[in-house]
């Protein structure tokens, strides 16, 4: 092999691992806005659900203890959700600057799930609340809410699984195309629901 077609190969080989790298490199930062972006949306539905869970709370349609209970818990939940979002994200939500949360957002969020659960955890009281207008309207919401937070969880997770298995490949690695970016992490809370909800349409 002549020195000229070594230089060659060399240049080609070097021409293919820049274009390697630059593929990886934009997919690897389009994974990352959208982890970012999919942050905001499931941000977004926690934030309504804990608001909804607020307004049932200080409806007058549950009974004392209920309503203190899960007023608290939907309160720990909205000062969990809008404290951990970005100052830039939080604008785009429309949060207010949060008090200090007490908890991270998933044990919140979970907290409140299992709060939920318990106060619609009789058919009869869901089935009394479905007879007066706001109660009906509110069960509605917090059911679309709910039911948004598990898919935009989903496709968050999901999201979060596919960058960190791009920024484990060798390339990535080599070039360190991730440079000083955080990985990723997903969220973790409890977002199933009670049955009594079951009813309604997830829209």
């Amino acid at each position: 092999m002549t020195l000229l077609e070594i230089v060659a190969l060399v240049g080609i080989v070097a021409v293919v691992l820049l274009w390697l790298a630059w593929v990886r490199a934009s997919r690897l930062d389009r994974l990352h806005r959208k982890v970012t972006s999919a942050r905001v949306v499931v941000t977004a539905q926690l934030v309504r659900r804990a608001t909804v869970a607020a307004e049932l709370a200080t409806s007058g349609l549950l009974d004392p203890v209920s309503s203190v209970v899960l007023g608290e818990s939907a309160w720990q939940a909205l000062a969990a959700s809008t404290a951990a979002t970005p100052p830039e994200s939080r604008a785009l939500l429309g949060a207010a600057a949060p008090p200090a949360a007490q908890q991270s957002p998933g044990s919140a969020e979970s907290e409140l799930t299992a709060t939920l659960t318990e106060v619609l955890s009789d058919p009869d009281e869901v089935e009394r609340l479905r007879r007066e207008a706001l109660g009906e309207e509110l069960l509605g919401q917090l059911a679309a809410a709910w039911y948004r937070v598990q898919v935009a969880r989903r496709i968050h997770n999901e999201a979060v699984a596919q960058a960190l298995r791009i920024r484990r490949s060798r390339v990535v690695r080599l070039f360190r195309l991730a440079g000083h970016a955080a990985a990723p992490t997903t969220l973790e809370l409890d977002d199933s629901w009670p049955e009594t909800l079951s009813g309604y349409g997830r829209s």
